[in-house]
């Protein structure tokens, strides 16, 4: 999506930031299941310029956009790439940005819990757990080094139970959320080391005309 998404005070929207180098279907699954699972309105793909964790810089954006709109078709999920457009590239920034941005609006940070692992070597890590929800999506082999880890022993107090989940983005931060998902082992660092994302099946991508109808709502 190029542009702004629209989004009306009182909505709950969840975002998905990542490089999606490429988007595949592991990130579609992720996307659905936070959409039942925390009660959203809406997910916003932030599809990133680039990943300050990251030595090694990602495909184009414009082809990474392309293959996230190619694969994720839903009426409640929009592909942006607003990042780029506001010039950052740390989350707490983003996040910062969009809240003044769009006033009125709850935010959900959405993120995998192989990510709540090293989320304490995030810049402004603290901001993000004080100020925006953060719905944590556990795939099998992720949820116990998550459940160990330093944020989550830190804000222990401040998350909810599973059962509470589509409560979520209704709460005051800190809230944090811990839901499992079914095992999907799809990964983009998998795709890459198999060769399928490379300059020619990037050029073969063709890109819908509405980004945003397409599957049906779960």
């Amino acid at each position: 999506m190029q542009g702004w998404p629209a989004a009306t005070r009182g909505q709950v929207i969840g975002l998905l930031g990542g490089s999606f180098d490429p988007a595949h279907t592991g990130h579609v699954h992720i996307t659905r299941a936070a959409l039942r699972r925390f009660g959203l309105d809406r997910v916003w793909w932030l599809v990133s310029p680039g990943n300050p964790l990251k030595a090694t810089g990602p495909a184009p954006l414009d082809a990474r956009m392309a293959q996230a709109a190619a694969v994720m078709r839903h009426p409640r999920v929009a592909i942006t790439d607003i990042e780029a457009r506001l010039g950052t590239r740390i989350t707490a920034q983003t996040l910062q940005a969009l809240q003044d941005r769009y006033p009125g609006v709850r935010f959900v940070w959405l993120m995998g819990a192989d990510n709540l692992v090293q989320f304490h070597r995030w810049n402004d890590w603290r901001w993000i757990m004080d100020n925006v929800p953060v719905g944590i999506l556990a795939r099998p082999g992720d949820r116990l080094p998550a459940r160990v880890s330093r944020a989550a022993r830190i804000y222990k107090s401040a998350r909810l139970p599973a059962s509470a989940s589509r409560a979520l983005g209704r709460q005051e931060a800190p809230a944090w959320c811990f839901v499992d998902l079914p095992l999907n082992d799809m990964s983009s660092s998998d795709i890459r080391a198999r060769g399928a994302w490379r300059k020619r099946d990037r050029a073969k991508i063709v890109r819908p005309v509405d980004r945003t109808v397409g599957m049906v709502n779960d």
